[in-house]
């Protein structure tokens, strides 16, 4: 199983020393990622800030920067955040399982996707 994706932003987190930091790897979100951000008061105060602080847990690489924390998120382009929202959306949404059935009065094939709350009988 992937756990780890390579990107490029389109624009580049530029750095204090003026240095252009554009290939990372953004790695899977745990359970942990999405709950312990929501005890930040700077999520609590501004529910927006909570893609800053998830992408601050979940960008584990960008260019030669050290750490990559809040600061560095809130320093990139507008195009480069969404990029990574984008990013963090596609690689963590797992698609629905569909199921190829077959109306036996007509006949025609659809896809229905798998019912988990109802019980097997």
């Amino acid at each position: 199983m992937q756990t780890e994706y390579d990107f490029t932003l389109p624009r580049g987190y530029l750095d204090q020393s003026g240095d252009l930091h554009r290939s990372g790897i953004m790695r899977l979100a745990t359970a942990a990622d999405e709950i312990l951000p929501m005890r930040d008061p700077k999520v609590q105060q501004n529910p927006a800030y909570l893609a800053v602080a998830l992408l601050s847990r979940v960008v584990i690489k960008l260019g030669s920067v050290s750490v990559i924390n809040t600061r560095v998120i809130e320093s990139l382009y507008t195009m480069d955040l969404m990029f990574l929202q984008d990013l963090y959306q596609r690689i963590n949404t797992l698609d629905m399982p569909v199921y190829k059935v077959v109306c036996s009065h007509c006949g025609e094939e659809f896809d229905v996707p798998p019912d988990f709350l109802t019980p097997l009988s």
